[in-house]
């Protein structure tokens, strides 16, 4: 078998030759051409590994030589077929979001892959790449790749974990969340909680608790050496301590990596060392230590209870198969029965067959109000069922229902960055570097200068200690997952960083009408009396429009709203276009538009309110008119009227609809301006004369509005439980048909900017200071250690609030 690659990051003929050379002797090469001029490389191989599988062996032996070197299949395309592919995984034991861009940067430049989204927060990577390889072969290549920038990253195939990411922990994997849904287990008790109560009984010593000890005798012994004055002491401390950053700082130079925060804390500490300040080495590294562990679980905790908040994922599924069986939601088939019991989450999407129930959506739609449902009805997973038994026929599988279109949507949204997240990381490049030659500058220059090079060195150690960019990196996303977890429990759908951050800088809004302003059905607005009171013309009206499915018909009789009875109606005649003739207790009835009116001779007065006008007339003689239009919702009013005490300028009004109705609804709800009669590309013509003064959002009801939606700075869609057309169309979806959700999500992003830009202005703002104070001689390592994890602690606590927590909660988790 032949394999042909080409060669990438081969610079060095000689070790071309070398190469080539150590090839030769592996046992199942038996020929090999390397043509360093062409980067070119032919193997005659005896194996069973695939093209790609062999060339990563090759390039394991060839990296030995010379560091970085690639070898790309030149493929025989009807042999071996490539397909583009999304591969998903999670991560674990990653604690560093700076490493988090590191990694992600790394990958970014393998050539086969076109695509990394890498979220710190859910800790998730998604790789679109062209391969034939498995994803069990790609997982042992990423892997690899990361355990170079941070050591014992782990990744596990999504599918391999039984326990979504919305849940409170890592992701077990020793087989005991697998009992989570045999039948008969106690569902209220989290299958971890039972893993490790069953641990605890081994009596083993947990690498954690192992790193607790060894932080504990550093401590011992960092005071004996301060009370014994013994360097000794000092250095057996500093070993426990700090060995595996050490470590880790040397690997990482010897694959060409420095300037990460352990290598640069341990040339801190060894300076330390080498100019005789013993106790201060051993204590920076102490509290970097500490600080690690805090800022680690500040974040865990931070994320955890943004998770919480976008917590909608069904734990089970009772599945009707001859008896009631708990499954995993995945595993209910589209037609198969399911039965939820009160306190219980809705698993999948269904109608209801059996059983009448109390549903509290306000996980989807942050509707506090509860919704009573019964058979017949339609109902959305992630719903929390508070009383009855519930059977419910399914009719989505769970990858399609809501619940799980809701979370993709909120999970991804961390992959669409705002400028702040994006000039943090670009930030983070240079600062570390720059603030590193400071530090060599520091150190040199003025010591070759004053000869004083103890109190200069121990200079620009300090500037090495707070020249880690963590503070920043971490806590800037952070605040904007917040945010974006903010406006999930208000019911409002944010599909990524960028738009949240948008909406600051929004100083229109164009609404559609009908469906956004308006409700978009016909409702009774007004009832205009001659011989006879409202209700009675109401009555008479219900009772002839009872047999009719026109959905002015049906608006009557949902008005009248009590039972027609079975009064017989005798000789019922439609007239087509006009309205409905019967004859009731011996009387006739008439009821309809001005044409019926004037058919049957009725002396009746003509209605100039705006809406459609039905006319009620008994044994000929008038009763009154019945006017029925588009009705505004209730909260219309009072929701534009906060968007501009909330700073937004012109509130504009766009329908199809006619002009007189369009004025009298924008007046009645107080926009700026209306534009009537307008077609689909009128309203897009209309849109781009405000975006050339203003930045606009447009309101929609995600549908009809999809080119205006997509055309404007940020579309927002109206009502989007349930909709593909709501969530493609748009950058931000109302979960709920109420306009005040933009007065609300408005809100969230205001407090998420200020809380982002407290955080960028106290991160950077403290780092300058104390490198000043460190020139000026004040500051000490003491302070330099403050300004790097003290300040990345205090961030991300900060970033918490974005949610409206309390952070002092922090602490008393960190305890446990």
């Amino acid at each position: 078998m032949k394999y042909s690659y080409k060669i990438q990051n081969l610079d060095c003929a000689n070790c071309g030759n070398k190469i080539e050379d150590r090839l030769s002797k592996e046992p199942d090469i038996q020929s090999v051409n390397l043509n360093f001029m062409l980067k070119k490389l032919v193997v005659e191989v005896d194996t069973t590994l695939t093209q790609e599988e062999f060339g990563h062996r090759l390039e394991e032996i060839a990296n030995q030589i010379e560091k970085g070197v690639r070898f790309m299949s030149e493929r025989d395309h009807s042999t071996s077929p490539v397909q583009k592919v999304s591969y998903t995984y999670q991560l674990e034991n990653l604690h560093c979001a700076n490493c988090a861009n590191k990694i992600a940067a790394r990958l970014e430049k393998e050539s086969d892959i076109q695509k990394v989204e890498l979220n710190f927060m859910l800790k998730k990577l998604t790789l679109t790449m062209e391969t034939d390889l498995s994803k069990e072969t790609i997982r042992i290549r990423v892997e690899a790749l990361a355990d170079q920038i941070e050591k014992g990253i782990k990744l596990v195939s999504n599918e391999e974990s039984s326990i979504n990411t919305s849940r409170s922990e890592s992701h077990c994997h020793d087989g005991c969340c697998s009992t989570y849904y045999h039948e008969g287990y106690d569902h209220r008790e989290h299958p971890h909680e039972h893993y490790h109560k069953q641990t605890k009984k081994k009596g083993f010593i947990k690498p954690k608790s192992l790193d607790a000890i060894l932080l504990g005798l550093s401590v011992v012994l960092l005071m004996g050496g301060a009370l014994l004055e013994s360097n000794l002491l000092f250095i057996i401390a500093y070993i426990l301590v700090g060995y595996d950053v050490v470590i880790q700082a040397i690997k990482n130079c010897i694959n060409g990596r420095m300037l990460d925060e352990n290598f640069l804390m341990t040339i801190a500490t060894i300076a330390a060392f080498i100019i005789g300040e013993y106790p201060e080495a051993v204590a920076v590294m102490l509290f970097y230590k500490i600080g690690e562990y805090m800022q680690s679980k500040a974040v865990n905790y931070s994320t955890r209870e943004i998770e919480k908040a976008m917590d909608i994922r069904p734990d089970f599924a009772r599945v009707i198969r001859e008896e009631a069986k708990i499954v995993e939601p995945q595993a209910v088939r589209i037609g198969e029965i399911i039965e939820v019991r009160p306190g219980e989450k809705l698993p999948l999407d269904g109608v209801i067959i059996e059983g009448k129930g109390t549903l509290d959506t306000s996980m989807l739609t942050g509707e506090s109000l509860p919704t009573v449902v019964e058979v017949g009805d339609s109902v959305l997973s992630g719903s929390v069922n508070k009383d009855g038994v519930l059977r419910i026929q399914v009719t989505q599988a769970f990858t399609e229902s809501t619940v799980s279109k809701i979370l993709e949507l909120i999970q991804n949204a961390s992959s669409k960055k705002s400028k702040a997240e994006n000039f943090i990381t670009k930030f983070a490049r240079w600062y570390t570097p720059v603030v590193v030659g400071l530090a060599l500058a520091t150190a040199i220059i003025p010591s070759l200068i004053t000869g004083n090079w103890q109190d200069w060195i121990y200079t620009s150690i300090v500037f090495l200690v707070i020249s880690c960019p963590c503070a920043l990196v971490v806590s800037v996303p952070l605040g904007f997952f917040a945010g974006i977890g903010s406006a999930s429990r208000v019911g409002v759908l944010v599909k990524g960083s960028n738009y949240l951050e948008e909406l600051n800088t929004i100083d229109a809004i164009v609404l559609d009408k009908t469906g956004t302003i308006t409700k978009g059905e016909f409702g009774v607005v007004k009832i205009i009396t001659a011989q006879a009171v409202q209700e009675e013309i109401l009555e008479c009206a219900a009772k002839l429009e009872s047999c009719s499915n026109h959905p002015i018909a049906k608006s009557i009789v949902k008005a009248y709203g009590k039972s027609i009875g079975e009064e017989r109606l005798e000789n019922y005649k439609e007239v087509s276009g006009e309205g409905i003739v019967a004859d009731l207790e011996e009387k006739q009835l008439v009821v309809g538009n001005e044409k019926l009116m004037q058919r049957y001779g009725i002396n009746f007065t003509p209605c100039h309110e705006i809406g459609s006008h039905i006319y009620v007339a008994r044994d000929g003689i008038y009763l009154g008119c019945i006017v029925v239009a588009d009705e505004v919702k209730e909260d219309s009013k009072s929701a534009i009227a906060a968007l501009k005490a909330q700073g937004i300028k012109k509130v504009i009004m766009l329908t199809g609809d006619k002009k007189e109705i369009a004025e009298r609804i924008g007046k009645e709800v107080g926009v700026n301006q209306v534009y009537a009669e307008l077609l689909p590309q009128d309203k897009v013509a209309k849109l781009e004369e405000v975006l050339q003064t203003n930045k606009v959002a447009f309101v929609g009801d995600g549908i009809n509005d999809a080119p205006v939606l997509a055309r404007a700075d940020i579309g927002i869609a109206m009502g989007g439980v349930g909709s593909d057309a709501a969530i493609e169309a748009s950058d931000i979806v109302l979960m709920t048909d109420a306009l005040s959700s933009i007065g609300d999500v408005v809100q969230v992003a205001k407090r998420t900017r200020r809380i982002v830009t407290q955080n960028i202005v106290f991160a950077l703002g403290i780092k300058v200071i104390v490198l000043v104070l460190g020139l000026l001689g004040i500051a000490n390592m003491w302070l330099a250690i403050f300004a790097d994890v003290g300040v990345s602690l205090l961030a991300v606590m900060n970033s918490i609030r974005v949610l409206g927590k309390d952070t002092r909660h922090i602490f008393s988790m960190m305890k446990k």
